[in-house]
């Protein structure tokens, strides 16, 4: 058997990691695999590189000013496939393939031709809409009959509205596939059986992450920046903004009492003008121990996202013992229960900040609850479950 995944990444980010995870899950069952990927330089033994930084650069330009997101990289997608030719794998697993790492029509009329069978993990909503990664916060349903006049058209193109253009081109390439949909989350599985791509087979599988880096973890956090004897509210992003609620921790910094305080990790010097003084910002760092020790220092999680699949930054918080409060948001919810944490509806800033209140008068997660919970998401073997698939 030959396996290729084709991402953005290798080895970088999320979907990089996950794209790597399988890959070595598949090299212990000597199966012969690679990594096509344009983003970045991976040390992957079975990373390929077929296109540069350069090169993407110069066709997310393109796309911003014709609109045609998703359908530019025609050189990049031909090496791409000439590649693919030649190893004749019998499977493809699709990742995130909008980048501006391929061009759609190209690379799918290929898949066609030769009949690939076929396994795409979505990690948003952008296969089944015209532009779009995700339409909550602009509360869009066009997605479920034809998506046209795109609220979030300037996200995507300068000039040109070609939401249903591509809406039906995506609708004509991607039907009659050998092809299994797998999703993060149940919210996402339910989005897409509304979807033109209702009638796939949908198979959820959650992100996991590695429970020997995220676990309980000691070190002077609470020292260095002077909390000693106060409740520390934590929120981890890496980009961060309205989505990702910024205003709602500034918001909430104006609330809580100063026996609290407020933690952002993964902040940058343009968020740190926006941030009051009594929040503290830390800037994104890739030491994950360091990431842990700051779990576990804090006192409570607070995500309150406006537009999620699965976010793994609530995986990564229970498994250092440290509870989690979530918007009612995408697959936010799906991660905890009623021995770990809490769920307000989105957008509710009077429900969050009772809800912080009384977790840090009652205490009623108990870490040993936290990291239990976290064992569901064990990535290795949430990732046997892709080879499940396959095999």
């Amino acid at each position: 058997m030959k396996v290729v995944q084709i991402n953005a990444t290798c080895g970088a980010g999320s979907t990089g990691k996950i794209c790597v995870a399988i890959s070595e899950l598949l090299d212990k069952q000597n199966i012969e695999n690679y990594v096509f990927y344009t983003q970045g330089i991976s040390q992957h033994k079975n990373g390929v590189k077929y296109a540069d930084k350069k090169y993407i650069k110069m066709q997310a330009l393109k796309s911003r000013v014709l609109g045609n997101y998703g359908f530019n990289s025609k050189l990049a997608t031909k090496k791409l496939i000439a590649q693919l030719s030649q190893i004749k794998p019998d499977i493809v697993h699709l990742h995130n393939i909008h980048a501006h790492n391929c061009d759609l029509e190209l690379l799918f009329k290929y898949f066609k031709s030769t009949k690939t069978k076929l396994f795409w993990t979505f990690h948003d909503c952008w296969v089944f809409t015209g532009y779009c990664t995700y339409f909550d916060m602009v509360n869009c349903d066009k997605w479920q009959t034809n998506c046209k006049n795109c609220p979030q058209k300037k996200e995507y193109s300068w000039f040109f509205d070609r939401s249903t253009a591509l809406f039906n081109k995506k609708k004509d390439l991607f039907s009659g596939l050998d092809l299994t949909i797998i999703t993060p989350s149940q919210w996402l599985a339910d989005l897409v059986k509304q979807s033109f791509l209702k009638d796939y087979p949908v198979k959820v599988i959650n992100n996991g992450i590695d429970l020997n880096v995220f676990k309980p973890t000691t070190g002077d956090f609470r020292k260095k920046y002077n909390l000693d004897n106060k409740f520390i509210v934590l929120g981890v992003a890496f980009d961060w903004g309205a989505r990702k609620g910024l205003d709602v921790f500034i918001e909430l910094s104006k609330r809580l009492p100063k026996n609290n305080k407020i933690v952002l990790v993964g902040t940058n010097n343009n968020i740190d003008k926006q941030l009051p003084d009594n929040i503290i910002s830390i800037h994104r760092t890739q030491n994950q121990q360091e990431l842990a020790e700051i779990y576990t220092a804090a006192d409570l999680f607070v995500n309150p996202t406006r537009e999620e699949n699965f976010p793994t930054v609530n995986i990564e918080s229970l498994a250092c013992g440290t509870p989690v409060l979530t918007f009612n948001t995408g697959g936010s919810p799906e991660i905890i229960d009623e021995t770990c944490g809490t769920v307000v509806p989105k957008n509710d800033i009077d429900g969050l900040y009772s809800e912080i209140l009384r977790i840090k008068s009652e205490n009623p997660y108990s870490p040993a609850a936290c990291i239990e919970k976290a064992k569901n998401f064990n990535a290795n073997e949430k990732f046997k479950e892709y080879l499940k698939l396959y095999l």
